[in-house]
């Protein structure tokens, strides 16, 4: 599968185009996705759009969401509900945008693969640095979630920034690290292909490499996979859970199967109190964002 198959696989119409401001400042409170132009070092000169709703909390969690290749941020913003449920819970919430429109995010770079080395990642983390000095956020409660490209990057975020992110949901992605090919967004055939395997230690290895000096908790992590993705090959979910595992001490095999859970075709698999598996039946690429479950994962609803 090469990588202009994934983007045409996932090739999106046109959405709601965020309205561009120019000086920090001016960023105001509005019922609407608002691009920020300046919000700290950049490195790949990727886009930063934010939804803050007319009620939020004192000290408001911050949710990162990252499109999937041949997305925009407007695209993602106008056909997921995280705007909606913002406006009822009171969270900031970021979206995310590649350099180019349509771009996948930089998930193989050792750049992007190391803390503030760079890349994607940097420019990602500092659009939270600035949403939670901006909003007064709650810097324990900041989350990230992403389909495909943007699942990827959901664990590279959890991996290279593990002080930052309290939890993370991601939906059709790969292990963190698994895409390193050395260049900016590069493929690798092998890992998309569900050639590339590691016991739960060597992942763990990995991960740990990317912030070497980190000695603290790493985020609370939900995997989905469709069991039929020609895309990338259901043998990321369990090279993801093992890498998770290595991270958390956990065994790998799960403590609870519920079927049915959290909806039909869906099974989610517990592997411990920081770690989720959820395996969609007959489901491709991707399965689809399921914002509701990602909140409940969080801790920002019950």
């Amino acid at each position: 599968m090469r990588l202009l198959e994934l983007i045409t696989g996932l090739a999106a119409f046109a959405g709601v185009q965020g309205a561009s401001v120019g000086t920090d400042h001016q960023i105001i409170k509005r019922a609407s996705l608002t691009q920020v132009q300046n919000f700290g070092n950049n490195p790949s000169g990727i886009k930063m759009f934010i939804y803050v709703p007319q009620k939020l909390q004192a000290k408001p969690p911050v949710v990162l969401v990252l499109h999937a290749c041949a997305w925009t941020a407007g695209n993602f913003f106008a056909t997921t509900k995280y705007g909606q449920l913002a406006d009822q819970h009171g969270y900031v919430l970021i979206y995310g945008q590649t350099p180019t429109d349509g771009a996948c995010w930089d998930v193989s770079s050792t750049q992007t693969l190391t803390h503030d080395g760079g890349s994607d990642s940097t420019g990602l983390a500092n659009m939270v640095r600035y949403a939670l000095q901006k909003y007064n956020g709650d810097a324990s409660k900041v989350y990230v979630t992403g389909e495909s490209s943007g699942a990827m990057m959901t664990q590279v975020m959890s991996a290279v920034y593990p002080d930052m992110f309290a939890a993370a949901s991601e939906f059709s992605g790969e292990p963190a690290g698994c895409f390193y090919t050395g260049t900016v967004r590069g493929w690798n055939s092998q890992c998309a292909g569900g050639q590339l395997h590691k016991t739960p230690a060597e992942w763990a290895k990995q991960v740990h490499a990317m912030y070497p000096s980190y000695t603290g908790q790493y985020p609370r992590m939900q995997i989905y996979h469709g069991d039929v993705d020609t895309t990338l090959n259901i043998a990321s979910f369990n090279e993801s859970i093992k890498e998770w595992s290595g991270i958390f001490g956990y065994s790998g095999n799960p403590t609870k199967t519920q079927a049915n859970n959290p909806g039909a075709k869906l099974t989610r698999y517990t592997y411990g109190d920081r770690l989720q598996g959820i395996w969609g039946h007959g489901i491709g690429h991707v399965v689809p964002t399921n914002e509701t479950e990602a909140l409940k994962w969080f801790g920002i609803t019950s």
